[in-house]
């Protein structure tokens, strides 16, 4: 069965029954922008972050204020999350009451907060920070500085998961955390305006992302890693209709953890290859290992499956990463070496397999890799 897939009903607002009092739901979008003065590529990312719903009052509810924190009050809030990497990294925070957010969910979402805007199709919007913000209001968990978008969003070939996230299993709120890539491979088109500096996105080399992640909590360990920037070492051609995305941790079912567990999927020139434990038929194995050195963080994932096998080491320089922010719905802080970049690069080697030999189809490398890793604070 094909993973490339797309169902928008995945990507509808999720924060119902249950999940209405305890869970998040976030929309999360990278791409390649180039300066409009250097030509220089530089990557950015647009979140939109909802948690409780329900618990929604007149004003934004941080759940890392001192008064929260002491009194135990779950966050409520929509925070809309932007930043960029490299040697002038930014993570930008604004939050609104979720009364005053407008949530459309038709089989294709739609947020509204005043100038911000969220769909399938389109993203705008601003977040604007001043030092003295930030200083003053450690609880936004944001630097300063100011972020303007206006973008195009061309979801082109999906990482549907199966089963796992199918109506049913959301009905029962089965997973901790679930995740649909709608356009794990996308194109984005616009302008962003950062700190006064303007950066072109343009459709061709914009390298996107675009997935989405909802439940009742994280997991730990948290690894993600995705690509669609890529060149066969073997032709020395740029691969333009390929890209890999590689997902998950220790994901819970029933509370029940499944340690060290991946779900991945290489769409490799239309040719398709997933490593998909909850496929059991597919006879998926996983080994992975993610450390941190002085410098980097080093990913190094093996897969293989009934079809072929998949070995990708990646690197990412932590001067140029970000330890990104969230809080869970119970306004607990978890993560607080949550590394998250968008300038990776690394190898990939990709095999099939016939006749019980892995056979190579193509040694790869990959650059503008979205890439985390993290562990909760012990």
């Amino acid at each position: 069965m094909s993973f490339n897939k797309q169902d928008t009903t995945r990507d509808e607002f999720m924060l119902k029954g249950p999940l209405a009092k305890n869970g998040y739901d976030w929309w999360w979008h990278s791409f390649t922008a180039l300066d409009r003065l250097t030509k220089e590529e530089k990557q950015f990312y647009v979140e939109f972050f909802l948690v409780n719903p329900k618990l929604a009052s007149l004003e934004p509810v941080l759940g890392q204020a001192k008064e929260n924190k002491e009194h135990k009050i779950k966050p409520s809030y929509l925070m809309v999350n932007v930043g960029t990497w490299g040697k002038d990294k930014v993570q930008l925070h604004r939050f609104f009451s979720l009364k005053d957010v407008e949530i459309h969910s038709d089989n294709q979402y739609i947020i509204e907060a005043d100038d911000c805007y969220a769909s399938e199709s389109r993203l705008s919007g601003k977040v604007s920070v001043t030092k003295e913000e930030a200083l003053a209001h450690p609880e936004m968990m944001s630097d300063a500085g100011e972020i303007i978008f206006d973008l195009r969003i061309f979801k082109e070939i999906a990482f549907n998961v199966g089963y796992g996230a199918n109506k049913f299993f959301r009905d029962l709120n089965a997973f901790e955390m679930y995740w649909h890539a709608e356009g794990m491979k996308s194109s984005f088109e616009g302008v962003v305006n950062y700190n006064g500096r303007i950066y072109d996105v343009i459709k061709d080399k914009s390298y996107g992302y675009s997935d989405k992640n909802w439940g009742s909590n994280f997991t730990s360990p948290w690894v993600w890693l995705s690509s669609n920037k890529m060149t066969s070492n073997l032709t020395k051609k740029e691969l333009t209709n390929s890209v890999f995305d590689i997902g998950g941790g220790c994901p819970k079912v029933f509370h029940i953890p499944l340690k060290r567990k991946l779900l991945s999927a290489f769409y490799y020139e239309g040719k398709e290859l997933e490593f998909n434990f909850s496929k059991f038929w597919t006879n998926t194995k996983t080994t992975f290992d993610c450390k941190e050195t002085d410098k980097e963080i080093i990913w190094h994932v093996i897969q293989t499956s009934i079809d072929g096998k998949m070995d990708a080491t990646i690197t990412s320089k932590k001067e140029d990463m970000l330890l990104i922010n969230y809080e869970d719905p119970s306004g607990n802080k978890r993560h607080n070496r949550l590394w998250n970049g968008g300038n990776g690069m690394g190898r990939i080697l990709l095999y099939t397999k016939k006749k019980g030999q892995y056979i190579l189809l193509d040694d790869i490398d990959v650059k503008n890799v979205g890439c985390e890793y993290g562990e909760y604070d012990k």
